[in-house]
This record gives C-alpha cells, structure tokens and sequence, in this order.
C-alpha cells in the first residue's frame, strides 16, 4: 500500500516544468510609489527588479521570463527581458507586456531556436495587434491612436545575449577587465531619440523633403515637433494618416497629410556572445538615464550586494533628482503620484546577473518557468490587452 500511495503523492505534486513558479505582484514589495523584488533566479544566474512611479497611472511596464522560451517544452530555454516605457498613456506598454513574449514564444516553436529573425517578427506581430486594437476603439476612444511605447528586450539564450530596442530605454552591460580588475560599462542597445544627431540624419534621409521633419522646441528636438523618439510601438496619428485627423485633439494633428510613416516600429537588433568575464546586464527605462551616466550605474551596482540591485539604483536616481530640485529625497517621497511626474518619470529597472557555469549550457537544461512583472499601484482594470489570436 505504501509504494502506490507514494506514487499517488507523486503523480498530484511532482514539478512540472511548463508551470510558472511564481508571478506578478505577489512575488515583490510595495513601499509606497516604490515597487521592488530584491532577488530572483534565472536560468543563468540571479536578477533584481524595481519600478518607480511617477505618473498618475504607471506607464512603464516590465517583465522576467525564464524557463522554456517557445511553447514545446523541448526548449529552448533561457531568460527573457523587458522594458516598457509608455507615453501618453499605459495603454501601449500595458499591451506589450501582455502579448510580446508570447508571440516570441511562437515564432520561437516555429523556427525551432531564438534568433534576430524570430525577435523581430515578435515586435511586428504586437504592433499589428496593438494597431488591430486602435482600429476598432478609433471611433469611441481617437486619442488611442497617440498612445506608443519605447521597447526594450534583452534575451539571453544558448550563450548569446540578443539586444532588440525601440526608443531611448537602455541596455549596458558590466564587464569586469581582468587586466586590471576594473568595471567597464558598455552600453549594448541602439538608441532612437532626436536628441542624438545620427537620428536626426536618418529622420532627414528618410523625410528629404520635410524640413520640418525634427524641430527645436523649448530647447529640446523633437519629431514633428510633437515626440522626442523615432521608433515606438502604437503611435499611429504619426505612422498612419488616417489616425491624424479629428476627432484627435488638434495639439496632435499635423497640417498637411503624410505620404510614408514618421515614425517606425524597426528594431534594432544585436547579438552578443557572452563572455566569462560578463558580470550583469542592467535594463532601464530613460527614467534612470536622465540621473545616472553608464559608468555610475555600473560601478554601482559592482560595488554593492546583488541582492537588492535595481532598488538601489532606482533610489541613486530619486535622490539625484532630488537635489536638481533643492529639495530632500525624505521630501520627494511624499510627494503622491501625478504631481511626482514634475520630478522625475517612471523608472523601471532591471539587473540581470551572469553566472558563466550557467550561461554556457542553459539552453538545454530544464528548468521552471519563472514570471515576475513589474507593479505599480491603483491601475484601474486593464480593458486593452487581450493574448495574441
């Protein structure tokens, strides 16, 4: 009787490696408008997570996925970042992270491996979805279609590290130099913001004849005078000319109809071969980078305990925004949500640390999902992210 109860047992409670061990809020803490994970594990290593708001409802939004990266559980298996910094509303980044990975998981099984092709098809099937989505709420809801979100994805996978961005969120990497026991930090994601002149050129090649395609205005160069980033998920009023019209508000209508999209939704895409030496990746909203350079973050999080990372960093940036405004960062946090948003914008972090033993042959061992989402607080009900068809 013994063995056949013992099976029994068994059979009802034995891991089962398609399982998601643990999810969402519940894995975090909440201090106020400050939402954090210390601690988790990946399949190559350890992470940290944190998130900040700023806004009246939280724009930003983030993952970690780790385990089984398509939906056979043959593999392959790694970790999956990402980093969803919205604007003028949640909705976008709300729909991203919702939909993205699992439509990475599909191209994923269907090319049997992860590769560049695969992470981009994943980028073009949520803005599809996101612009189904637009589509049908025009009519009732038009000021949808001035809604988008920066995109930042990081996966780790059979010893590669793939970059894909869209936007001014950031990647750097720390790698420590065995030469001299030094930190370096070297940033790995492209960046799509006006304020950098390679943009600039490539919005000019692209637009030869709109001279009013990149404006300076209020000391700061924007798209159309309208948007500081070239590449976004949603933003249709300025992809799409049948979005930029009324009943849209007039402050987001251009003048004259467009011939070709302004903006884009292309990624730029990078694949880098892990090293030994590799110690931690951070991901970051731009949140972060308006207080901290490359270098800082890095050495910051070298010269402390991993457990606890992100939240620190996030707490580097608070204070340093802070002082910009003379004022006390015991003084700042009591300042509520919406009014926040005059002081610094959201900020979501990301620390993934690299164990080599691990990186090497995790794309082949099998391991328990795991899914941890970013936080933020009093988020009225989510109506604009359904799964992907």
């Amino acid at each position: 009787m013994l063995p056949g109860l013992m099976n029994y047992f068994w059979a009802c409670f034995r891991p089962r490696w398609g399982r998601y061990v643990y999810s969402g809020e519940s894995s975090g803490r909440q201090d106020g408008l400050l939402w954090y994970k210390d601690s988790g594990h990946h399949v190559s290593g350890d992470f940290s997570m944190a998130v900040v708001q700023a806004n009246n409802l939280l724009e930003d939004q983030s993952q970690v996925e780790s385990g089984c990266l398509s939906l056979q559980e043959s593999g392959p298996y790694g970790t999956f970042v990402g980093v969803y910094d919205g604007h003028g509303g949640p909705e976008t980044s709300r729909f991203i992270n919702s939909n993205l990975f699992q439509h990475l998981k599909r191209f994923t099984s269907e090319n049997q491996s992860m590769s560049v092709e695969v992470i981009k098809k994943a980028f073009e099937a949520t803005e599809d979805g996101f612009l189904s989505l637009v589509t049908k709420q025009w009519p009732l809801q038009p000021q949808i279609a001035a809604v988008g979100s920066c995109c930042l994805v990081g996966v780790v996978c059979g010893g590669n590290l793939y970059i894909a961005n869209l936007g001014d969120s950031r990647a750097v990497l720390g790698r420590l130099m065995k030469s001299t026991g030094e930190i370096v930090a070297l940033q790995l994601s492209a960046e799509h913001n006006a304020c950098i002149e390679s943009v600039r050129q490539e919005l000019h090649s692209i637009h030869p004849d709109d001279s009013q395609i990149v404006v300076l205005k209020h000391n700061v160069w924007r798209v159309k005078g309208l948007i500081q980033i070239s590449r976004s998920i949603g933003d249709f009023y300025l992809k799409k000319t049948e979005f930029n019209r009324a009943p849209l508000y007039a402050r987001f209508r251009l003048r004259e109809p467009f011939k070709r999209p302004i903006l884009s939704s292309d990624p730029s895409v990078s694949v880098h071969q892990l090293q030994p030496h590799d110690q931690f990746i951070i991901f970051a909203s731009d949140g972060l980078w308006e207080h901290l350079t490359n270098q800082e973050a890095v050495d910051f999080v070298q010269n402390h305990p991993r457990s606890g990372s992100a939240k620190r960093l996030v707490k580097v940036a608070l204070r340093s925004a802070a002082k910009k405004r003379e004022m006390r960062y015991s003084d700042l946090k009591k300042i509520d949500r919406g009014v926040r948003r005059h002081f610094h914008d959201d900020i979501t972090v990301v620390v993934l640390f690299l164990d080599s033993n691990l990186v090497s042959r995790a794309s082949s061992i099998r391991t328990p999902n795991i899914s941890v989402k970013g936080a933020g607080i009093n988020l009225r009900p989510n109506t604009l992210a359904p799964g992907p068809a």
